[in-house]
């Protein structure tokens, strides 16, 4: 006997979307290729924001949207991911770019990667062990702004182990040096270089804290921090020629930002949904093991003690998986690539200048709390062994 049910008043509860949202028709389409069928009638949708916490200047909305549809055999639920994806310039942070360099920055962020690569058939041409939800729909629009809606993917975040690591560390190599996956490396066609790194993120809010001393008198600073700070103004004194040995090295295709947030696994199944393409595109062979090993102890999910052991794995894993797609690379050129991708993006960047500049403000309004110290020293010790870490391969891979 089938269970019986009743809709809600009306098919669509979905305001909270607004502009972003589609007509009854569209979404029924929508769940029709989900499911692979021809057709389906839409019994009821709502939608709500998702829970998410972590900030990105590239997206403007994440919402969820779910209902039940009959395909023939009754009700049925289903559950589509909306996101809303655009340029820098519309994200409240760009307030706080001077107004003479906005035309710069807003060029400077690529924001088209997302929909462009879930508009493709790159699903279709991922090595065994790697996929991605499937794109349902895509509205890209004249003002920089686009909405995609993706297939929703069912995944527990989890611990990682060494094995986890190894495993995404070897498929991320086939992906990088997969002949088929290489035609759609350079989708996106708004240019990047690293010079807008250089000259925007780490010259405007690093560099000026790395060099003050008020940075380095901080007693969490001072504590954990400390005996590295020789070693990361001489990576800033060397910035210019760790950029150069950026752009000059081997380019191959690249998640951008493959940290096991955005790798996301189903169960025991082995293999990983890679979601946030938003930093698609070419990078150095070895890019993507920076976020692959420092992204869960950024977000506290994962200790920094075991990285040096946890990153040699995963260096010789990279290799092995070029390898398999029948690439050759020297183990050196992926570490020393690896390095050099970590100073500039993870290493330099590791001091808590946000978090000493909230301090700051919470003194000013007389509320600095006991738990607001201790989040800070405890970040500061995580992030000083990221620093460490980056320190120690940049060094030992020097020519």
């Amino acid at each position: 006997m089938k269970a019986t049910f009743t809709p809600s008043p009306g098919v669509a509860r979905r305001e909270v979307l607004q502009d972003d949202d589609v007509s009854d028709d569209r979404l029924a389409a929508m769940v029709a290729h989900l499911w692979g069928v021809d057709s389906v009638r839409l019994l009821e949708s709502a939608a709500e924001p998702v829970a998410y916490d972590v900030p990105s200047i590239l997206t403007g909305a994440r919402t969820w949207v779910r209902g039940h549809a009959d395909a023939g055999d009754g009700p049925r639920p289903f559950a589509i991911f909306v996101k809303r994806v655009h340029s820098w310039r519309h994200s409240p942070a760009f307030q706080f770019v001077p107004p003479d360099f906005r035309e710069w920055a807003a060029a400077s962020v690529p924001w088209r990667a997302e929909p462009l690569v879930y508009a493709s058939d790159l699903a279709d041409r991922l090595p065994d062990g790697l996929t991605m939800p499937r794109g349902l729909h895509v509205e890209v629009r004249d003002d920089d702004t686009a909405v995609v809606w993706i297939e929703a993917v069912e995944a527990a975040p989890a611990a990682w182990s060494v094995e986890d690591s190894v495993r995404a560390a070897r498929l991320l190599g086939r992906l990088s040096a997969s002949p088929t996956v290489a035609p759609l490396a350079a989708i996106d066609p708004q240019p990047w270089h690293v010079d807008s790194f250089v000259r925007g993120r780490l010259a405007f809010t690093v560099l000026p804290g790395l060099h003050g001393e008020a940075t380095w008198r901080h007693p969490a600073v001072a504590e954990h921090f400390g005996g590295l700070r020789d070693g990361l103004a001489a990576a800033a004194r060397d910035l210019d020629a760790l950029a150069q040995e950026f752009v000059s090295a081997r380019h191959l295709a690249s998640h951008g930002d493959a940290c096991p947030n955005n790798l996301l696994r189903r169960g025991d199944d082995p293999s990983f949904t890679m979601i946030d393409f938003g930093f698609w595109r070419p990078q150095p062979a070895g890019f993507d093991l920076s976020q692959l090993l420092v992204g869960d102890i950024q977000i506290g999910r994962q200790g920094v003690a075991d990285l040096p052991g946890r990153a040699a794995a995963c260096i010789e894993a990279y290799a092995a998986g070029l390898a398999d797609e029948g690439l050759e690379v020297p183990l050196a050129e992926v570490r020393r690539n690896h390095a050099v991708s970590l100073m500039l993006f993870n290493g330099l960047p590791s001091l808590p200048l946000e978090m000493l500049a909230e301090e700051t403000a919470l003194a000013a309004a007389g509320g600095v709390t006991d738990e607001f110290r201790a989040a800070l020293d405890h970040w500061a010790r995580q992030r000083a062994g990221i620093a460490a870490y980056a320190l120690d391969v940049l060094a030992d891979t020097a020519a």
